[in-house]
């Protein structure tokens, strides 16, 4: 189902300007690097409009705001060149800084996908959501019960803001605003470590940057290869009576060795 879009990224090796967090650099660098894709960081704003036009993707993440200007800049530049731009709105909800900021992204960028926890996406969708700092607060888990109003929901943000949307968590949901996956892959020690959010934001990037016509079906490419992953990432630790340090390598170490037989095989992905 993902195999050609698992080979473009290897096959066209795009590269990826990523102005993330400094708690979660590193790793989203290595995770292109696992996917075979190559990694910029370039944040300064004197230089991000130079280092996008040469790129092939633009990942934006609001982690730790450092220079909101680099942010909207690297993005006008990105929209103009017609390359995805993936937001990842960390802490939406949070804090006035992180509601303003959100509202003016959405307002001047035209972002490809946009990847958050559900109580992130509540917060951009309906203005309002129960958060909990970086991570989703228990109230807003995805449920059986609700999965429908969720996948509603997210079709209406996409609809509205012209984006795939990606919703991370046990459950995940990637829409538009006609289609919808619900992604059942992945283990609860992700959300032990950081980053793992970041990644997947990232990781997103790599695959519709090499795939720039299927939006879509890369973000849900992406989601299933991270989930994935995880699950062969825990058993490993489970073999080697190992931790969380560990694991955070061993997700790693299977984005770089995870083929279309692997995800074939294992991914949990259903036509909502």
């Amino acid at each position: 189902m993902f195999s050609d879009i698992m080979k473009n990224v290897k096959a066209k090796s795009p590269l990826i300007n990523v102005i993330t967090n400094f708690v979660t650099v590193n790793d989203c660098a290595n995770i292109l690097l696992a996917a075979g894709a190559s990694p910029c960081m370039a944040y300064d704003i004197r230089e991000v409009e130079d280092i996008v036009s040469i790129s092939q993707g633009l990942v934006i993440n609001l982690g730790a705001i450092e220079d909101d200007r680099a942010m909207l800049l690297s993005t006008k530049k990105a929209n103009e060149m017609k390359i995805p731009v993936i937001f990842d709105p960390v802490a939406a909800g949070a804090s006035r800084l992180r509601n303003d900021l959100c509202t003016e992204f959405l307002q001047n960028v035209k972002f490809s996908v946009i990847r958050g926890n559900i109580s992130e996406i509540k917060s951009l969708a309906l203005g309002s959501s129960t958060t909990k700092g970086v991570d989703a607060a228990d109230a807003d888990e995805i449920t059986e019960n609700n999965i429908s109003e969720v996948v509603k929901m997210a079709k209406s943000l996409s609809e509205k803001t012209g984006s795939v949307i990606a919703i991370s968590g046990k459950t995940d949901v990637v829409a538009d605003h006609q289609r919808a996956y619900i992604i059942k892959n992945g283990h609860p020690m992700m959300a032990l470590i950081t980053g793992s959010g970041c990644m997947l934001t990232t990781l997103i990037c790599a695959y519709c940057a090499a795939n720039p016509d299927r939006i879509f079906e890369s973000t849900a490419a992406a989601v299933c290869t991270m989930g994935v992953c995880g699950e062969y990432a825990y058993q490993k630790t489970i073999d080697t009576d190992t931790g969380t340090s560990s694991f955070r390598n061993y997700l790693i170490d299977y984005v770089s060795k995870l083929d279309s037989e692997m995800i074939e095989e294992r991914m949990k992905l259903e036509v909502y």
